[in-house]
């Protein structure tokens, strides 16, 4: 009975064209969105490309041909910050007039590097124009310690190098965030309109008393449901993961040279795919009990919203913290466990006790929330509308 329950109440979710859209197309068109605009970061990142950079008119040539040998392209102006705020520049620099002059007569002259807004994606240039500046005002000291016969090491005394032990690169990165946002909102999208049809609808469409009617107890009633929005958030998750995996390895270049270079991949993807279907009977849980508490489809959406938005605030929080500070309680808290753990295996990391945790503390909190919302299917209050 129970088998034959779970079969009727997925075919008649997928038989329903708004849940089909829903569960399966929309997911991955945002995230098939969402791989392309990170693989243009990383593009943007990696490919040199022309910087368009506004100076003075009156500016010395030297310092034109100074930007000019370093990719960028010079635009005299006689207003530099107008382009620059008109946007047809990606940076401004403004100079003395005979600022080399000033500077071989031992003055102190100075320059001006504008910028439109240093929060902007363009503010990466600021790096490169000082660096320019930099390297040309350190062959000014260095002719100068020349000329007065001294060596550079009098006033350079040691050298910093700074190198990384970890062999992350951005694209290793970007996916150890991507493939969890992925999973969680395709999760979240494909299990959400089922959820709320299985319980608040049945209560809506005043079928739920016929259900309580027929000679099948309550706990097969709730479980086979429970197991059927649990199925298509597992095959929503799992659908895009695949569909996903596949623009990487045949779309994109930066992200699949990342994934390509993870070690232990198959291993790697059965993990993920076992925590993808932990996760999805999590979230499916929630959203039971969200349906069960509202009388109408669009209650349990107001209910479920917030939760669901929760699911976000991780990728806020664990962004700017490395694999190797990752702790106990990242992989003990529902939601956060599964950032935590995909991060870290999507850098070629397999921890089997972060991995037990993660899957113990997700089974945990299913067992509660789903006796939770159990109870609260035992009395008629929660079922009858």
């Amino acid at each position: 009975m129970f088998f034959t329950m779970f079969i009727k109440e997925l075919k008649d979710s997928f038989r329903d064209r708004r849940t089909l859209l829903l569960t399966v197309v929309l997911p991955l068109i945002m995230m098939s969105a969402l791989v392309f605009y990170y693989e243009s970061l990383i593009s943007d990142s990696s490919d040199s490309e022309t910087i368009n950079l506004a100076v003075n008119v009156n500016m010395d040539s030297q310092l034109k041909e100074l930007f000019s040998s370093n990719n960028f392209n010079v635009i005299e102006s006689s207003n530099p910050e107008s382009l620059l705020k008109d946007g047809e520049v990606q940076a401004g620099v403004m100079s003395e007039s005979q600022f080399v002059e000033k500077i071989n007569s031992h003055k102190q002259p100075s320059i001006t590097v504008m910028l439109r807004d240093e929060f902007s994606q363009d503010s990466s240039v600021s790096t490169i124009v000082m660096s320019a500046l930099q390297q040309y005002k350190q062959s000014i000291v260095n002719e100068r310690l020349l000329n007065a016969n001294l060596e550079r090491e009098m006033i350079n005394p040691f050298q910093i190098e700074q190198t990384e032990i970890s062999e992350t690169n951005a694209g290793m990165a970007l996916l150890g965030t991507l493939i969890p946002l992925i999973l969680v909102l395709a999760i979240g999208i494909g299990a959400g309109p089922s959820a709320a049809d299985l319980f608040a609808g049945e209560k809506e469409k005043k079928t739920m008393e016929a259900l309580l009617m027929t000679p099948v107890n309550r706990f097969t009633i709730i479980m086979s449901k429970w197991l059927t929005i649990s199925a298509i958030g597992s095959i929503s998750g799992v659908v895009t993961l695949i569909v996903v995996a596949l623009e990487i390895q045949f779309m994109t270049e930066h992200l699949k040279d990342a994934l390509s270079n993870t070690a232990n991949i198959g291993l790697i993807v059965v993990i993920i795919t076992a925590i993808t279907i932990i996760y999805a009977m999590f979230v499916a849980s929630i959203l039971m009990v969200t349906s069960i508490m509202a009388k109408t489809i669009k209650e349990s959406q107001s209910y479920s919203t917030p939760i669901m938005m929760l699911a976000i605030f991780p990728v806020m929080v664990l962004t700017s913290v490395g694999v190797n500070e990752l702790e106990f309680h990242h992989f003990a808290i529902p939601m956060f466990n599964i950032f935590s753990s995909l991060k870290e295996l999507l850098l070629g990391t397999i921890d089997w006790e972060h991995i037990v945790i993660t899957l113990g503390s997700n089974i945990i909190a299913i067992l509660i929330i789903f006796g939770v919302g159990r109870m609260m299917f035992l009395k008629d209050k929660w079922v009858m509308n």
